[in-house]
């Protein structure tokens, strides 16, 4: 019994070791780069296909911005009213047309922070969980009888640990498909801004 502990523990740490690894492979891996970069691929397809309709509801946020804010066609004649509108429309625009470089360039920065954080704490070799020798000898010394609760807590605290690995990954896989389907529709909410009334949405889209 004593083995099997030593066992279901080294089991459980090595499950915590390999979803750690495949954490760092994550996100340190560019979009690119991740599974021959063929899902990456889908989504700028997808983002190139939503451009038009992010150019077409650019021009209509822009004017329903401009004759909601003008309270006479004389506003419309003002320069500083005409280049503040104008302004808004450029940046509107320029969001559109480079969301996914913008998307790439946050990734990157991200992934160049991490590389940078776990290099000052020594790499995943520091990160990783060892069941120490002196724990080993401990259980192997533990008569028959007083390893039955041993045992009990080793089964819980393994299971604990599996499921806190796998909860883990999975939380990464989320948030990390959730930004590439962010960036693939980025030109629609993105073109709010183009509008004063509308930009409310872009702003939450960003956040």
């Amino acid at each position: 019994m004593n083995n099997w502990i030593v066992g279901n523990l080294q089991a459980s740490f090595d499950t915590w070791n390999e979803k750690l690894t495949e954490i760092w492979s994550l996100v340190t891996t560019t979009p690119q780069a991740f599974r021959g970069g063929e899902i990456w691929n889908t989504i700028v397809t997808i983002n190139d296909g939503l451009k038009a309709f992010g150019y077409g509801l650019l021009v209509l946020f822009f004017a329903m911005s401009v004759f909601r804010s003008a309270a006479s066609f004389r506003d419309l004649q003002r320069p500083e009213f005409a280049l503040r509108h104008f302004i808004r429309f450029i940046i509107a625009k320029v969001a559109v047309g480079s969301a996914m470089e913008i998307m790439t360039a946050v990734f990157s920065v991200c992934g160049g922070v991490v590389q940078s954080i776990m290099g000052c704490i020594g790499g995943m070799s520091a990160a990783s969980v060892t069941l120490p020798q002196e724990l080993i000898d401990a259980i192997n010394n533990v008569g028959f009888w007083d390893s039955i609760p041993l045992w009990a807590v080793t089964l819980i605290g393994g299971l604990l640990i599996t499921v806190l690995s796998f909860t883990m990954i999975l939380t990464v896989y989320g948030r990390m498909f959730s930004l590439w389907m962010y960036a693939a529709i980025a030109p629609i909410p993105l073109s709010t801004f183009a509008g004063e009334p509308t930009s409310s949405v872009g702003k939450n889209f960003i956040r």
